[in-house]
């Protein structure tokens, strides 16, 4: 069981990184905010959730143990898979979920693509003890600079077909996101696509 891997940031985008340890390169799957927290760094330590299937040996990274701590919570959840949790993660904050949570706030958790009403309803109401332990800090959007917009909507879209969205959705909904804001992120352009509910 591999608890975190470092070592020298190889390659990274909103949706995975490569991180090179030893020469050896873990690619782990990352969510958004992980994204934006370690996409200028060279150097990297990222917590690690592993999960054996059948057909494949997945690899979760997370730049804060709250981060992985509320990753662990969602798939404890009936319902809710590693990619939910993930576009969950990648929706919305450690924070705000746990706002949500605390708050019962049925509404911003069904936000989510891929969470309807009941499957929010369940997760707040399983989880709704579980949150208290650990500290919450929001992880921050970061920013990329306006200079590349056409190159943060391509990255964005390409990290949400990787989430499994449905290109031609995801494309329109992230060249609306591009339109409404010039200088968004590539990290903004994916949130704000995904607030469309596409």
């Amino acid at each position: 069981m591999y608890n975190y891997i470092s070592g020298r940031l190889d390659e990274a985008t909103p949706s995975y990184a490569v991180v090179d340890c030893h020469g050896v390169g873990y690619l782990l799957e990352i969510t958004l905010n992980t994204y934006s927290a370690i996409k200028e760094l060279s150097d990297v330590k990222l917590l690690v959730h592993e999960v054996v299937r059948e057909d494949a040996h997945l690899l979760f990274g997370f730049f804060t143990e709250a981060e992985r701590q509320m990753f662990r919570l969602l798939i404890s959840v009936n319902g809710i898979g590693v990619g939910t949790a993930r576009v969950m993660l990648s929706s919305l904050t450690v924070e705000e979920i746990s706002q949500a949570i605390v708050e019962q706030d049925v509404k911003r958790v069904q936000k989510v693509k891929g969470i309807g009403a009941k499957t929010a309803q369940r997760v707040l109401l399983e989880l709704r003890d579980k949150v208290d332990p650990f500290a919450v800090g929001s992880l921050g959007a970061g920013t990329m600079g306006s200079s590349a917009n056409n190159k943060n909507a391509e990255e964005a879209l390409s990290a949400l077909v990787m989430l499994g969205f449905a290109k031609p959705a995801a494309e329109k909904a992230v060249a609306k996101a591009a339109d409404a804001d010039k200088t968004a992120s590539v990290e903004e352009l994916i949130k704000q696509a995904l607030a469309m509910g596409i």
